[in-house]
């Protein structure tokens, strides 16, 4: 069984690199890191080398997430499930490792997301701390996708990748946690017409960040599309807001979190007018609809 150490990266495809690192630095709170080899933003908001990456394109969207492995002897395992499901993997170049402080790393297409998808292991020496500036970001909380057909996707990531169920809501949207990771869901699926982004999350430290970021939103004249309110399914508190691009962030504080053996079952919670938010906040239209695509493997 392949175990994770944690969702650690996620890159994406912003139309204005200038715009985007103000905003992801001075608005969301990310630190900048540097330049990368082909010309991307790096940030960090834990003590990795990089969370989040940011690529000029003509289109915003997913690039590619990151999912960092325990140690080298996981990819094993990985790479014989991903040649049982006949899915084609491909080592990562070294040079390009190097420059992205990974030891090593291989990358998928995964077809049910059509999102590329890197697993790796962080160089020995990558770890630097987090400074924090406009809120207090605790890490890279989850991605979550938009997919025509969420069953199949649960099923991949369940059978192949090792993921394990945490929640569903009706066949609307399935939570999952990168297997042994305590969090709800470092994952999860929701029913579109298309396969995209939905959102990126940032887990914060403290409820006063929610807060404080209500107004220096305001402040920015960032649209906020979704609360403050609380999710039934994880318990966490949320608000979620949007990029220069439109792409949709969320920040949330506190999360149910499971221990390794001997979990709770993963629940069938029933879809009603609060089971997003048993606060009862407003969705705005805007939120989850930027009509962006992932990135297939060849960019």
């Amino acid at each position: 069984m392949t175990r994770y150490a944690k969702l650690g990266q996620v890159e994406l495809n912003v139309t204005d690199l200038v715009r985007s690192r103000r905003y992801y630095e001075d608005v969301v709170g990310l630190q900048f890191v540097g330049t990368g080899a082909a010309g991307e933003l790096q940030f960090r908001c834990d003590d990795e080398h990089h969370n989040v990456s940011l690529h000029q394109a003509a289109q915003a969207g997913l690039k590619r997430v990151g999912l960092m492995l325990e140690d080298v002897a996981q990819f094993a395992a990985l790479q014989s499930r991903l040649d049982a499901a006949h899915v084609p993997w491909h080592l990562v170049p070294k040079f390009e490792c190097s420059a992205r402080q990974t030891l090593c790393a291989i990358r998928i297409f995964e077809p049910n997301t059509a999102a590329v998808l890197e697993f790796y292991v962080r160089a020995e020496d990558s770890q630097r701390p987090f400074a924090p500036t406009v809120a207090k970001i605790q890490r890279l909380g989850h991605v979550v996708f938009n997919v025509p057909e969420p069953s199949r996707a649960v099923g991949f990531w369940r059978d192949v990748l090792n993921f394990r169920e945490s929640d569903s809501i009706g066949e609307a949207v399935t939570f999952m946690r990168c297997f042994p990771s305590r969090y709800h869901h470092g994952v999860a699926f929701g029913r579109s017409t298309r396969q995209s982004l939905h959102h990126v999350n940032f887990m914060v430290s403290e409820i006063d960040d929610i807060g404080k970021a209500l107004s220096r939103f305001r402040a920015a004249e960032v649209p906020v599309v979704f609360g403050p309110g609380r999710h039934v399914a994880s318990d966490s508190v949320f608000l979620y807001f949007l990029d220069p691009d439109g792409l949709t962030l969320e920040y949330s504080f506190g999360m149910e979190e499971f221990e390794e053996a001997c979990p709770r079952e993963a629940r069938q919670l029933t879809p009603g007018p609060k089971i997003l938010d048993s606060w009862a906040s407003v969705l705005d239209p805007r939120a989850f609809s930027l009509a962006g695509t992932n990135e297939a493997l060849a960019g």
